[in-house]
C-alpha cells in the first residue's frame, strides 16, 4: 500500500500518549459500633463482605446486620458500596440504597446499627486502641492523638493551651489532665470571660480584709484555691489587656498579691488555658499579647469539630442517653435515626447531639429512637441559604475567590462537598439522568476477619461524597 494514501497516518508521527491516571488513593474503613472500634485497610479491586457472617472479610458483631450484608471494593470512581439484600439495609443519610460511591474523606454508610467510615489512610498510623483517659469518651484516630497528648504532657509542670470550637470538651481534657497529673491540689476551673474587668484581681488574686468596701474578710483567688493542683482558665481569649498584663506576672513570677495583702503569697499552679478563638489569630491582630500567649502555649492541643470523628457518635450517642436514662427512660437509636445523626455536620459538636438527642428521646414512644424523631437545626449561614436557592450565587462565590473551591466553601459556611454539589447541579439538571455505578463482580475474596465487639443496638439525603444508585 502507497504510504501516501495510507488509510491509517504513521504511528510515528500522530501517536496520542495518554497519561497513566495516578495511583488510587488508599483508603480505610471505620467500622464503629457502641461498643467497638475497627479499622479496616482497603485493597485497590479487592471486594471486602462485610456481615455477622463467619466467612465475611470482615465480621461485625451486630444482631441487626445480616450474615453477609454488603460488599465494598475500590475502584476507579471511588469506595463502591453494594447492598447483599440485607435486612434491615444499607442507609446513607436519609436513604436506603442499593448501591453508592464514597468519594470522600468523612463519607460513610450505615449497617444495622453500626455506622462505617471512610478515611484516607494517612490518617491511620499509631495504635488502633486509645488510652483510657478519664472523661473522654471516643476512639477515631483524631482522638486517639488526643489522647496520645493528654498521657504525654499530663504530669509534666508545662502550661497547656486547649484550642477547639466550643462543645469540643475542652473542659474535659483539662479535668483528665490533672487527674492524670499525680498533683495533690484541686482542680479549680473558671471562666475568665464571665466576670467584669473590675472584679479580675478579685477573681483571679483574691483580697484582704477591709482593702475595700464590702470586703468584711478574706477572700483566696482562683490560683491561691488550686495551690499545688490545677487552674483552668476558660475562654481566656476574652481577657482584657489590662488583666493580661498581670495574668502574665503571676505565670512568670509564681507569686500573687492579693488585693490589700502587705505581702505576696507564692503559688505553685499549673495553668491550663483554653479558646475557641485561635490565639495566634487574636494576636497577630493585637488583641492578645504575644509574650502571654508564649507562656500560656507551651503545649497547645488542638481537639477536632464532632464533624471530623463521625466514627465517635455512636459510642458518644450510647453514653449521652445513659446520662438521660432518668429523664427520659430506657432508649437506643435504630439504624436509620443514626445515618442521619452521621450526615449532620454538628456546628455545635457534642453539646448539641446530646441537645438533639435529648429532644429525639422524649419524642420517641418507645424503646427504639426512629429517624422521624430525630430533628436537626438549621445551620447554614445566610450566604450558604442564597447560594441553596439560587446555585448560581454559588459561582459569583467561586469567581469572587479566584476559582479557589476551599475559600468559596468557606465564605459560603458550609462545607466543600457541599459546595461542589450546588456547583454540579446546573450540570446536572442539563444532563437529566442519574449517576450510575457498575456493581463490584460477585466473587467472594476471603481475607482476614476484623471482629467488633457487641452492639446492643437493631436497624437519612445521601452524605456528601456519595454517588447513588
Amino acid at each position: 500500500m502507497d504510504p501516501e494514501h495510507d488509510e491509517f497516518p504513521s504511528a510515528a508521527s500522530h501517536t496520542l500518549e495518554i497519561p497513566r491516571p495516578p495511583p488510587a488513593r488508599s483508603w480505610v474503613l471505620d467500622v464503629a459500633g457502641p461498643e467497638a472500634v475497627a479499622s479496616v485497610p482497603l485493597e485497590y479491586g479487592r471486594r471486602l463482605v462485610l456481615g455477622s457472617g463467619r466467612l465475611c472479610d470482615v465480621r461485625v458483631s451486630d444482631r441487626a446486620v445480616s450474615s453477609r450484608h454488603c460488599a465494598v471494593c475500590v475502584g476507579e470512581l471511588g469506595v463502591a458500596v453494594e447492598d447483599l439484600g440485607s435486612t434491615n439495609g444499607l442507609y446513607v443519610g436519609s436513604s436506603r440504597l442499593g448501591s453508592v460511591v464514597l468519594t470522600e474523606e468523612g463519607s460513610g454508610f450505615v449497617i444495622g446499627r453500626t455506622s462505617v467510615t471512610l478515611r484516607s489512610s494517612e490518617d491511620a498510623e499509631g495504635s488502633p486502641a486509645a488510652p483510657e483517659i478519664p472523661g473522654l469518651i471516643g476512639r477515631s484516630p483524631a482522638m486517639r492523638r488526643v489522647a496520645e497528648e493528654i498521657r504525654r504532657h499530663a504530669r509534666s509542670r508545662a502550661t497547656v493551651l486547649l484550642q477547639g470550637e466550643s462543645g469540643t470538651g475542652k473542659d474535659v481534657v483539662a479535668r483528665a489532665l490533672h487527674t492524670l497529673s499525680g498533683r495533690s491540689g484541686d482542680y479549680v476551673p473558671i471562666n475568665v470571660g464571665a466576670f467584669p474587668d473590675s472584679l479580675a484581681d478579685s477573681e483571679l488574686f483574691g483580697h484582704r480584709r477591709g482593702a475595700y468596701t464590702g470586703a468584711v474578710s478574706n477572700r483566696s483567688g482562683a490560683f491561691e484555691l488550686a495551690h499545688r493542683g490545677t487552674l483552668f482558665l476558660d475562654e481566656v481569649a476574652e481577657l482584657s489587656a489590662a488583666a493580661q498584663v498581670k495574668l502574665l506576672r503571676v505565670v512568670e513570677e509564681g507569686v500573687v498579691r492579693p488585693i490589700g495583702a502587705s505581702q505576696p503569697v507564692r503559688v505553685d499552679v499549673r495553668v491550663v488555658s483554653a479558646s475557641w478563638a485561635a490565639l495566634p489569630a487574636r494576636v497577630a491582630e493585637g488583641r492578645f499579647r504575644v509574650d502571654l500567649f508564649h507562656r500560656l502555649a507551651t503545649v497547645t492541643i488542638e481537639l477536632p469539630p464532632l464533624r471530623r470523628r463521625k466514627t465517635d457518635i455512636p459510642l458518644l450517642a450510647r453514653v449521652l442517653l445513659e446520662r438521660l436514662r432518668d429523664d427520659v427512660g430506657e432508649k437506643r437509636l435504630s439504624g436509620p435515626a443514626l445515618s442521619r445523626l452521621l450526615a449532620h455536620d454538628w456546628p455545635g459538636n457534642v453539646r448539641e447531639l446530646s441537645a438533639v438527642l435529648y429532644r429525639a428521646a422524649m419524642r420517641t414512644p418507645g424503646v427504639d429512637i426512629q429517624e422521624q424523631h430525630v430533628e436537626l437545626p438549621e445551620t447554614l449561614s445566610p450566604a450558604a441559604n442564597a447560594a441553596r436557592e439560587a446555585p448560581e450565587r454559588a459561582f459569583e462565590l467561586l469567581d469572587a475567590q479566584a476559582g479557589n473551591v476551599s475559600a468559596a466553601a468557606r465564605a459560603a459556611g458550609v462545607p466543600r462537598s457541599t459546595f461542589r454539589s450546588w456547583l454540579a447541579r446546573p450540570l446536572a439538571k442539563a444532563q437529566k439522568r442519574p449517576n450510575t455505578l457498575t456493581p463490584p463482580s460477585e466473587s467472594l475474596t476471603q481475607g482476614s476477619t476484623a471482629t467488633l465487639g457487641d452492639s446492643d443496638l437493631d436497624e437519612a439525603s445521601p452524605a456528601r461524597g456519595a454517588v447513588v444508585k
